[in-house]
């Protein structure tokens, strides 16, 4: 009965409504800011990168460079092995397409989030950085106590969604990887992964920021090495594997992939899983964004932009390619069911890279979603803190624990349906404000573009 009610309210909220709420705000920030994202992502990409990233400013508790990496610590994790398998599955080989065009036009979104967030941060009784959706709701939009009540809302739904896709759904993914690679018990990978998120969690920002920085950037290139071996090993497939891509993207059946559907379907998919892999248009990563010790909040904006790009249009589409092209796609198991999630992708690159290429994906498996677990708590702790203060976070950290503790044995399609109906509920209120304050948002870059210019000629 709770799994129909689950399915229901996931079905009624990732409806035609919503996905055209978040590929039309998307849209019209893109406009309104003049193609900024898309005409600045090659200096977002140099800020992201750059020395000058990794220099920790006066104002706040992280490197921006830091800062990034734990917004990717939360971003990067299943939804790049699992989510994408599960969106090829159920909405067929295009929903790759329209993952990748959801992540375009979440440039815009994501940049104008992270913007905002760090420009109405504030320091909390700690001397913390505290910013995000609630603080931009309550401080920028002018609307007094309704402003304050839209930030509670949305700092409710956050707190949930840290629990559904920061904690449980990886939870999942870390239990289901070593148990079926290296016959961990279910129970005994629970209480490791609890037990590890916690001790990191506790020491707050900057512990979560340190583990971050130093995991992020190893466990990515580990994996797109590993995919790229993939694509490298059935190279032959790739454009026959390219063009059904597209092909099922646009056709009103999509053709593959388990269980064919119509076009909207593979839309819903494509949409949904790529905002559960990049998170863009929920807010979350302006929580991120608001620890950088920065001065110039556009600047941020620019290289929090960046973490869409690099989770979707190259971890996600990496993922996707080499799905397809290996011909893994639409295989069943023993029972006749179609092979999804993360077996889905351990079969792909097995088929290539054999028994190491099924280990390799475990194995990132385990590190993109403890990742995604420490930085999902540390949003989900902030939105906790607007909600209750900040000396109570520490209930909060415990219950997050709780939910890593349970969420290790939940069914998979349980935890992926509460985490869509949690980012739905969330992008909800966070698209409004952005629509509220794209003005400003256009303002700020508008007037940070002769940096932008300042820097081109500098490299040149």
């Amino acid at each position: 009965m709770v799994m129909e009610w689950l399915r229901a309210a996931d079905d009624l909220l990732w409806g035609p409504g919503t996905l055209a709420l978040l590929a039309g705000t998307g849209a019209f920030l893109l406009v309104r800011t003049r193609f900024l994202p898309w005409r600045n992502l090659g200096y977002a990409l140099r800020a992201a990168l750059g020395r000058e990233a990794r220099v920790k400013g006066r104002d706040g508790d992280v490197t921006p460079f830091a800062s990034l990496m734990t917004a990717l610590a939360a971003t990067i994790g299943t939804g790049n092995i699992v989510g994408v398998a599960t969106a090829l599955v159920a909405g067929g080989p295009g929903a790759l397409v329209w993952m990748e065009l959801a992540a375009l036009l979440g440039l815009s979104t994501k940049l104008s989030e992270c913007l905002l967030a760090v420009k109405f941060r504030r320091q909390n009784r700690r001397g913390e950085m505290c910013g995000g959706p609630m603080y931009v709701m309550r401080d920028g939009l002018g609307l007094g106590r309704l402003g304050a009540a839209l930030g509670a809302v949305y700092a409710l739904f956050a707190v949930c969604s840290s629990f559904g896709i920061g904690g449980m759904a990886q939870a999942n993914s870390i239990a289901g990887a070593l148990e079926a690679s290296f016959g961990v018990p279910v129970r005994a990978a629970a209480l490791a992964t609890a037990g590890l998120s916690l001790a990191v969690i506790l020491g707050g920002v900057k512990s979560v920021a340190r583990v971050s920085a130093g995991l992020v950037p190893v466990m990515a290139a580990l994996y797109l090495g590993a995919a790229l071996a993939v694509l490298w090993g059935c190279r032959e497939n790739l454009p026959a594997g390219i063009a059904l891509i597209f092909r099922c993207a646009l056709s009103p059946r999509a053709a593959a992939g388990g269980a064919a559907g119509t076009l909207m379907n593979t839309i819903r998919w494509g949409v949904a899983r790529g905002v559960f892999s990049n998170e863009s248009g929920m807010g979350s990563a302006g929580i991120s964004a608001a620890s950088a010790a920065t001065s110039s909040p556009v600047r941020q904006g620019y290289i929090g932009m960046t973490g869409a790009f690099f989770d979707t249009c190259v971890v996600c589409t990496v993922t996707g390619l080499a799905i397809c092209c290996s011909g893994a796609l639409g295989a069943v198991d023993a029972a006749g069911n179609a092979v999804d999630g993360a077996a889905l992708t351990i079969l792909a690159f097995r088929s290539v890279l054999g028994p190491a290429g099924g280990l390799l994906v475990s194995f990132s498996v385990v590190l993109f979603a403890f990742t995604s677990i420490l930085g999902g708590a540390y949003q989900g702790e902030k939105a906790f803190e607007y909600l209750f203060g900040v000396r109570r976070v520490l209930l909060y950290r415990l219950a997050f624990a709780l939910a890593v503790l349970w969420g290790a044995a939940a069914e998979l399609e349980a935890v992926f349906c509460f985490s869509d109906i949690c980012n739905a509920l969330m992008c909800l209120p966070n698209l409004l404000c952005l629509l509220l304050l794209s003005g400003l948002a256009a303002r700020e870059l508008d007037d940070f573009q002769p940096e932008v210019r300042r820097k081109r000629r500098k490299k040149l």
